[in-house]
C-alpha cells in the first residue's frame, strides 16, 4: 500500500479489508463515519481513516461475534473502544502467560 496516498478505490477498499463491495456499499448506509467521496460518476473513493473504521466493523462482527448493526454501532463509541482495548489488553497478556507454560512444559518433556 502506498503510504502517501490519500484516497482509494471501492477495489482497493475490498483489497486492503478483505470484504465485497457489496458489504462496502451496505456498510455505508448503516454507519454515520463511513461516507466515502463521490466523484461525478458514482466512483468512492475511501480514506485511510475509511478503511480503519471498515476494519474496526469487521473485528466486532467477526472477532467479537456481534453481528447486530445496532450492537457494533454501540461498541463503535468511543468510551466502548476504551472497554474493548482493554479487555482486548487483558485476554492478550492471558494467552501470553499460557503460552509461556505451555512452552515450558514443552520445553520441559524435551529435556527429559
Amino acid at each position: 500500500m502506498d503510504s502517501e496516498k490519500v484516497f482509494f478505490s471501492i477495489r482497493e477498499a475490498e483489497q486492503m479489508t478483505g470484504l465485497p463491495a457489496s458489504t462496502l456499499r451496505y456498510w455505508e448506509k448503516q454507519f454515520d463515519g463511513l461516507r466515502p467521496r463521490k466523484d461525478g460518476h458514482g466512483n468512492r473513493y475511501y480514506t485511510k481513516k475509511h478503511i480503519d473504521l471498515i476494519k474496526q466493523i469487521r473485528f466486532i462482527r467477526d472477532e467479537q461475534h456481534i453481528t447486530r448493526i445496532e450492537a457494533i454501532r454501540q461498541q463503535l463509541k468511543p468510551e466502548k473502544n476504551i472497554d474493548v482495548r482493554e479487555k482486548t489488553t487483558d485476554i492478550l497478556q492471558q494467552m501470553r502467560k499460557e503460552l509461556l507454560a505451555l512452552r515450558q512444559m514443552i520445553t520441559d518433556t524435551d529435556s527429559r
